[in-house]
């Protein structure tokens, strides 16, 4: 999928790569980066967003195609040449230095020193909140601190351009949603650029601007993180991003923005086609759980159906309904905790519905 921009800031073109002269890796990446946005890489294991960012970074050089920073190819440059902050999942700091050492040595390498690079160090401890611990070797900071010295030492040299990848990896779930938050604060008040790589989707979702979802090498689809989640375009990012219920079925009816998918099992569902083809094709049914009414009314249109409540889960503010539904026992129901709300039992028959609105038929 080619994201071709004019005046981007970074830009890949047709890049791939290969580590044994076969697998593609990475297979004809084209992807504009927007000046000052938050951009996050996403995807499982070997889906090529890693990858990706190293030949951003320098540290792997592309097979094909080039890297483009303000216009200039970038590929033939070594890391250090490229004026770009890093920050890795592993912090990588020096055990040996301080605190403060640690975020001045970017500054040395570059030949900057005297009351300058005091300057610019303070005001990046400043601003990660550890103004008073530049004395302290890393091995006396908890996790979370590690990882703002990290963060401190690739902005100390203003770069416009920082690259995270998975830097909050190593933090427990409550530390990691609040790193999240201060890296999105940071990002904002210093008009950074920031690439960030994640297999997380809540992260993915909270933090970013644009989310570029990789699958096998290639990009499925580039967009903000409500156009992701609620209008997914292929099969593979409605499962990945956030929770959704799939069924699977053949297209019977295709008109007037809307088609009639017979789902396996010998029901009829009105969906919204996405790249769906044309009568006899086959389609995947994408509905998010929390789009599933119970009991619908006339907004469902005709997508009413009968149901059994399998198991209920108590989240909190919600509760979870695994529901047996239109042949399978897996359909997921999210019912909010809230005052009027009925009392339901497991084994109950109840009737289910969505709108057409809400239910994608995506090409299988």
């Amino acid at each position: 999928m080619a994201d071709r921009e004019a005046g981007a800031f970074v830009e890949f073109v047709d890049v791939a790569k290969t580590y044994d002269g076969e697998t593609l890796v990475v297979r004809g990446l084209d992807l504009a980066i927007r000046q000052g946005e938050f951009l996050t890489l996403l995807g499982p294991s070997g889906s090529g967003k890693t990858t990706t960012l190293m030949m951003l970074a320098g540290f792997e050089t592309p097979t094909r195609g080039r890297i483009l920073l303000e216009g200039k190819a970038i590929d033939a440059l070594p890391p250090w040449r490229r004026d770009i902050g890093m920050v890795f999942q592993n912090y990588a700091l020096f055990p040996h230095m301080t605190v403060r050492e640690n975020v001045a040595f970017p500054l040395k390498v570059r030949g900057i020193g005297g009351a300058d690079a005091e300057k610019r160090v303070e005001r990046a401890l400043d601003m990660v909140k550890l103004g008073g611990f530049g004395g302290r070797r890393p091995a006396q900071l908890s996790g979370g601190q590690q990882q703002r010295v990290a963060l401190a030492r690739a902005l100390v040299f203003e770069p416009r351009l920082v690259l995270m990848d998975e830097p909050l990896g190593a933090l427990d779930k409550q530390l990691r949603e609040h790193m999240q938050l201060e890296i999105k604060h940071l990002h904002r008040s210093l008009g950074v650029t920031v690439v960030y790589v994640t297999h997380d989707q809540g992260e993915a979702l909270t933090m970013s601007d644009r989310i570029a979802v990789f699958h096998e090498g290639a990009i499925d689809q580039l967009a903000a993180p409500d156009d992701l989640y609620d209008r997914p375009e292929t099969a593979f990012v409605a499962q990945f991003i956030g929770e959704n219920n799939k069924l699977a079925g053949t297209v019977e009816i295709l008109a007037g923005g809307e088609c009639t998918v017979a789902v396996d099992g010998g029901f009829s569902v009105l969906a919204t086609p996405v790249g769906a083809a044309g009568q006899g094709a086959r389609a995947t049914l994408s509905i998010r759980p929390e789009r599933v009414r119970l009991s619908p009314g006339a907004e469902a249109g005709p997508n009413r159906f009968p149901a059994r409540i399998e198991e209920l889960i108590f989240h909190g503010d919600h509760t979870r309904a695994r529901l047996s539904l239109l042949g399978r026992d897996d359909f997921v129901l999210k019912l909010p905790n809230a005052d009027g709300r009925p009392a339901l039992a497991a084994g109950e028959a109840v009737t289910v519905g969505w709108a057409a609105a809400d239910c994608r038929a995506l090409t299988a």
